[in-house]
């Protein structure tokens, strides 16, 4: 599958379509879910073409690679997540739900989430 520069989060991250931003430096750009899953719920995405982990795994400079999971980190901390948990979800292909084809990863907290599946 072709990068599709299309897909909303492409757009979001030209600055084409609006986004509640949460954090921003030069490897991502997290912003807050518009159907959020739990109390928190907050996107972060990779500033470049990566379809999904596996695409970005196997093509993401290293630095961009080390950059991009720091920059999770720091969202989950700034949102206050550190010491009462979080989870990180990442959907790839269509058994797991991936509905838009950039890498991307969601955190959920501020309430317990169970087991991993329901």
């Amino acid at each position: 599958m072709a990068y599709d520069k299309q897909n909303i989060f492409a757009k979001i991250l030209r600055g084409e379509i609006p986004c509640k931003k949460v954090y921003e430096d030069e490897f991502a750009l997290a912003f807050e879910d518009i159907a959020p899953a739990a109390p928190v719920h907050v996107l972060v995405v990779p500033k470049g073409e990566y379809i999904s982990l596996h695409d970005f795994a196997a093509h993401a400079p290293g630095a961009m690679v080390k950059g991009f999971f720091d920059s999770v980190t720091k969202v989950a901390a700034k949102l206050g997540l550190e010491e009462s948990g979080y989870r990180i979800i990442s959907n790839h292909g269509p058994d797991a739900s991936q509905t838009v084809h950039h890498f991307h990863v969601h955190i959920l907290g501020g309430r317990s989430l169970g087991g991993l599946l329901p």
